[in-house]
């Protein structure tokens, strides 16, 4: 029996959705499909360019304008903090070059994260000749207590995945920004696998820096990403890419003036992706319309239905069943059958997952339901 939730979704959420139509579609974690209302944005800036070429720019930066709004918004932001990026690797890189590094200083990070949050920061050695410390999972979690331990009176930065892409495990980002707050250490969340599934407050959370694209649980276009930079850090990071975009006169070309914007806009050094804003703005505000709460929980629903029907079936979850330790991922694997394998069994089906490691990675939305749960358990055999 469908719960009122699902009945809900299907009826009006659903229908902002026509991956529907086709498949059973759970990948956020990977590129999520864009809505409707965000495609239609897009297409109404890409006739406005075509027809009307910059005549209306003054409308792109309106929009871009609102975007940054909402996008404070969704992680109990100031607007002042917020910037825009290509990517989350961009975000990363940022905060990575632009802390005032000595040699002998190092980061902590984990052992499981995903490159865009390892290579920055192992760039740094031979640069600087700072050291990375990876703090290894145990069970298929990073304990806080271990990230702890690894911090010394030399250490500069935390910088760690709210949801680890390769188990679904959600870290205590609450408990490691107060550790790193009460130790004056930068703070750096790569939210990528959190932003749009979960409730993320970056203030409660003491996080200085955030990055995430808007590709994946955002349901955004690729290359239009959130940056964010606590005021009072702002001052504090180094900005090692400064462009036209980024000073206090921008459109007075001539005037060369290096002062720098006093936001965290002085970290977009040129142009935006203006069609990827459009998008962008579009996807969070529907996000809000529904409340992050309310999707947070459905998501919830779903993965523990899932999870539970998994394990009936002989199959070993990999992520953690407690609520707080967990998003919209769960990672399972098989002792009879490869990733390719099931993956290929569920995508003959129109069911669409994907192979991580040892496992495939299940990561529905809000717009899925429990009936969709039950149709990829019932493509799977048992064990």
């Amino acid at each position: 029996m469908k719960s009122s939730t699902d009945c809900k979704s299907h009826l009006s959420w659903r229908s902002e959705f026509p991956v529907t139509e086709t498949y059973i579609y759970m990948n956020h974690a990977g590129v999520a499909p864009l809505s409707r209302r965000s495609r239609d944005v897009m297409t109404e800036f890409l006739e406005d360019a075509t027809v009307n070429g910059a005549v209306n720019a003054k409308h792109w930066e309106q929009a871009a304008e609102a975007c940054r709004g909402v996008a404070a918004q969704l992680i109990n932001a100031d607007t002042t903090e917020i910037a825009f990026m290509k990517n989350t690797t961009q975000g990363i890189l940022i905060a990575a070059n632009g802390i005032d590094w000595r040699a002998g200083d190092n980061v902590v990070t984990t052992a499981v994260e995903f490159p865009a949050n390892v290579y920055p920061w192992w760039s740094l050695k031979e640069r600087y000749g700072v050291q990375t410390r990876m703090v290894p999972e145990q069970t298929g979690r990073i304990h806080v207590e271990d990230v702890a331990s690894a911090i010394d009176e030399r250490t500069r930065a935390v910088t760690i995945s709210h949801v680890e892409f390769a188990s679904g495990f959600r870290n205590d980002i609450q408990a490691l920004g107060e550790i790193c707050r009460e130790r004056d250490i930068w703070f750096v969340v790569d939210a990528i696998q959190s932003l749009g599934a979960i409730e993320v407050d970056v203030k409660s959370s003491n996080v200085d820096i955030l990055a995430a694209d808007g590709h994946k649980w955002l349901l955004a276009p690729e290359g239009a990403a959130i940056f964010y930079c606590a005021d009072d850090k702002q001052g504090r990071l180094i900005n090692t890419n400064v462009g036209w975009a980024s000073v206090v006169n921008p459109r007075d070309f001539l005037n060369y003036d290096l002062t720098q914007k006093p936001d965290a806009t002085r970290f977009e050094e040129g142009s935006y992706n203006s069609v990827g804003l459009y998008g962008l703005k579009a996807a969070i505000e529907l996000l809000l319309d529904i409340g992050i709460s309310t999707i947070e929980a459905h998501i919830l629903q779903l993965t523990e239905h899932l999870m539970a029907g998994l394990e009936a079936k002989g199959y070993r979850v990999v992520t953690p069943r407690a609520h707080s330790e967990r998003a919209g991922i769960v990672i399972f694997e098989s002792n009879q059958h490869t990733p390719a394998e099931i993956y290929e069994m569920l995508h003959a089906e129109n069911i669409i997952t994907a192979e991580r490691g040892s496992g495939v990675r299940v990561s529905p939305h809000f717009y899925n339901t429990t009936s969709e749960i039950e149709r990829l358990l019932e493509v799977l055999p048992n064990l």
